[in-house]
C-alpha cells in the first residue's frame, strides 16, 4: 500500500519541477560543450603545449664539423661520434636499483644526480655528455622513463701538443675557443639539423611529426703546415729550451717562394685533448708577442742604405773606437773594430756601423722602408688576436732614435713579422705576404728593394754563418746558409733589464736559391749563454738539415762544408 502511494506520488509530480530539471540538465551539457569548443578551438594553444611537453620532442641533429689537415692531408683535427645522456625530470620514473646502476655506470655520485634532477620544472637537463656508444647503449638498456640519449661529436687532435697552438682547439658544445678552431669556427662548424618527433613514456619514438631538417656539416679546412716540419721544430725547440732553461721559446718556418707557413711552434704548450690547466700556455708567441729583434734588424738597415744612400757593400765605415756618441747617449759595439765595409758590418755585428748608415738616410727613407717590410702592420695572416707590432711615426724620431732602431731597439716586431721581412732576400728584393692556408700559386709581393740590393745583402748574410761571422752553428752540411743572428736586453716595466736577454736567429737556406726561411726566438735564456748565435742558431741547423732533405731539396755544397774552429769563441752582440 505504502509503494502504492509513493509510486503514484512521484508519477505526479508538478509539471514545473520536471521542466527545471530538464532545464539544468541541458545548461550543463550546454556548459560541456562551450568549454569543450573553448578549450579546443579558442584556447587550444595550452593544451596542445602541455601535449607536446609530454611527448613532442625536437631532437637536434648534431652537423659533422669539418676536419682540419695539413698540406699533405695528415689529420689535424678530426671529429669522432660520442653520446650524451640527458634526462626529462618530470617524465623520469626511476627506482633505488636503477638510480644505482645509472650512477655507477656513469661514473657520478648519487648526490649529484639527484641534484641534477631535482627541478621538475625543466624538461632537460644533460646527466653526462661525451661517452662512447657502448656506454650509452649500457645506459639505455636500464629502460629507465625520462632517460634519453643525444648523438654528439668529440674533437680528437692526432698531433697533440706538437700544433696546439696553431689548431686550437673546441669547447663542451663543439664551438672552437683557440687557433683556427676559433678563427675558422664559422667554416668550420656547419649548421645543425632539428627532427620533431613523437616519443613514448620509455622515450621511444612513436612518430615523425614533421620533415626532417638535414644538418649541414661543415667544411674541412686544408693549412700550409707541414706535419713533418712541425714536428722537427717542435723537438729542436724542446731541446733549445731545456738545454738554456729558457722561459720560453718560438720558431717559424716559411715556404721562401710562397710565404706558407710550414711549421709555427711555440713552448710552453698544452694537450688540445686534454685542455685543462693551460693558463698561460694558449699564447702563439709568433703572431702575439712582440720583441726588439736586435741585431736581426741589421740587413733591412743596410739594404736601405745602399737602396736610397751612397752605400755599397765594400763601402768602408769607420767604427773606433769601438762607440759614438749621439747627445747625451752613446752607442758601442760589443767588440771595437776599425774601419768595416758595409759588408762586415753585417757579418760582424756592429751596432755604430748601422747607426752611422742609418743617420745618413732620411728619416722618411728609413720609416718607409721598415714600414714597406711590414713592421707596424699586421700580416693580416687571419689569426685571432694577432699583433701588429710597433714602429712610430718618423716625425717623432730624434737622431738617437734612429740609430737605434737600425739595430732592432726602440722598434717592436712578431717572430711572423721578422720572418716575412727576410722574403725580401729570397726574392730579389719583393717581399712576399704569408698565410696558414695552403696555396697552389705562387703570390705576387710587393717590390721593396732592386735585384741588386737583395742579392748582395743575401750574400753578406751568407757570411754571417762563416768563420768571422756571428752564427757559424746555423751551418747545415751540404747546404749554403745565409742568416743573421740577435740577442737584446729584455724591456721590462722600468727600462730594459740587465740580466734578461732574448736570442734570435733568421735564416734562409740554401743560400743559392732560397726554399727555406726560418726564424727562432729563444726567450729569457737561464743557464748561461743568450747570445743569438749560440741558442736559436743550432735550432736553425737541425731543423734545415732534417727539412731541406726531407723535402729533395738539391744540395749546393759538399757534405763537408760546414766549419767551426776549435777554438771559437761566441761573438758578443748585445743592444
Amino acid at each position: 500500500m505504502l509503494l502504492k502511494q509513493s509510486q503514484h506520488r512521484m508519477v505526479k509530480l508538478p509539471a514545473w519541477r520536471r521542466r527545471l530539471l530538464l532545464i539544468a540538465v541541458l545548461l550543463g551539457f550546454s556548459g560541456l560543450f562551450a568549454r569543450g569548443v573553448y578549450l579546443q578551438s579558442l584556447h587550444k594553444d595550452f593544451l596542445q603545449k602541455k601535449g607536446d611537453a609530454r611527448y613532442s620532442r625536437t631532437m637536434t641533429l648534431p652537423a659533422y664539423r669539418g676536419k682540419i689537415v695539413d698540406r699533405n692531408d695528415e689529420l689535424l683535427a678530426i671529429s669522432s661520434p660520442v653520446e650524451s645522456i640527458w634526462a626529462s625530470p618530470p617524465d623520469m620514473e626511476i627506482n633505488a636499483k636503477q638510480k644505482q646502476a645509472l650512477v655507477k655506470l656513469l661514473g657520478l655520485k648519487t648526490k649529484e644526480f639527484d641534484k641534477k634532477v631535482a627541478n621538475t620544472q625543466r624538461e632537460f637537463v644533460y646527466i653526462k655528455r661525451r661517452i662512447s656508444p657502448d656506454l650509452a647503449a649500457q645506459v639505455m638498456s636500464l629502460e629507465i622513463p625520462g632517460i634519453f640519449m643525444q648523438r654528439e661529436y668529440k674533437r680528437f687532435y692526432p698531433a697533440g701538443d706538437v700544433a696546439a697552438h696553431v689548431v686550437g682547439f673546441t669547447g663542451i658544445d663543439d664551438n672552437g675557443q683557440e687557433g683556427f678552431e676559433l678563427a675558422k669556427n664559422a667554416h668550420l662548424s656547419g649548421k645543425s639539423g632539428s627532427r620533431r618527433v613523437i616519443k613514448d613514456r620509455k622515450g621511444r619514438i612513436v612518430e615523425d611529426l614533421e620533415a626532417v631538417k638535414v644538418p649541414q656539416d661543415g667544411h674541412d679546412l686544408v693549412l700550409s703546415i707541414d706535419r713533418r716540419i712541425q714536428y722537427l721544430a717542435f723537438r729542436e725547440l724542446t731541446k733549445a729550451i731545456e738545454k738554456h732553461k729558457a722561459k720560453a721559446g718560438a720558431a717559424v718556418v716559411l715556404d721562401a717562394k710562397t710565404g706558407e707557413v710550414l711549421a709555427m711552434v711555440n713552448l710552453p704548450t698544452y694537450n688540445p685533448n686534454n685542455p685543462v690547466n693551460i693558463k698561460g700556455k694558449t699564447r702563439n708567441r709568433v703572431i702575439t708577442d712582440m720583441f726588439e729583434p736586435g741585431s736581426t734588424l741589421k740587413p733591412m738597415t743596410a739594404a736601405a742604405a745602399m737602396e736610397f744612400g751612397d752605400y755599397k757593400p765594400e763601402t768602408q765605415i769607420q767604427t773606433a773606437p769601438g762607440y759614438m756618441a749621439i747627445g747625451p747617449a752613446v752607442i758601442h759595439d760589443a767588440h771595437p773594430h776599425g774601419i768595416l765595409t758595409v759588408t762586415e758590418v753585417i757579418q760582424k755585428s756592429s751596432n755604430v756601423g748601422s747607426a752611422k748608415m742609418a743617420l745618413s738616410l732620411r728619416k722618411e727613407a728609413l720609416w718607409s722602408t721598415f714600414h714597406q717590410l711590414g713592421f707596424g702592420t699586421p700580416t693580416h695572416v687571419g689569426f685571432p688576436g694577432e699583433a701588429s707590432g710597433r714602429l712610430r711615426n718618423y716625425k717623432s724620431w730624434r737622431p738617437i732614435e734612429q740609430a737605434t732602431m737600425s739595430y732592432g731597439h726602440g722598434i717592436s716586431l712578431t717572430l711572423l713579422q721578422l720572418a716575412r721581412a727576410y722574403t725580401v732576400f729570397a726574392n730579389e728584393g719583393e717581399l712576399k705576404p704569408v698565410t696558414l692556408l695552403k696555396s697552389n700559386e705562387t703570390p705576387v709581393g710587393q717590390q721593396v728593394f732592386s735585384a741588386k740590393v737583395a742579392n748582395d745583402m743575401k750574400d753578406m748574410l751568407e757570411l754571417v754563418v762563416q768563420p768571422g761571422g756571428t752564427a757559424l752553428r746555423a751551418q747545415v752540411a751540404g747546404y749554403r746558409v745565409a742568416g743573421k743572428t740577435g740577442t737584446a736586453h729584455k724591456l721590462g716595466p722600468t727600462g730594459y733589464e740587465k740580466d734578461k736577454y732574448v736570442g734570435s736567429f733568421v735564416g734562409m737556406a740554401p743560400a743559392s736559391n732560397p726554399k727555406l726561411i726560418m726564424a727562432v726566438m729563444i726567450d729569457e735564456p737561464t743557464s748561461g749563454e743568450y747570445y743569438g748565435g749560440t741558442v736559436a742558431a743550432p735550432v736553425f741547423s737541425a731543423v734545415m738539415a732534417d727539412a731541406l732533405r726531407m723535402l729533395s731539396v738539391p744540395q749546393d755544397a759538399p757534405n763537408n762544408n760546414v766549419v767551426i774552429p776549435a777554438d771559437v769563441v761566441d761573438v758578443k752582440e748585445v743592444v
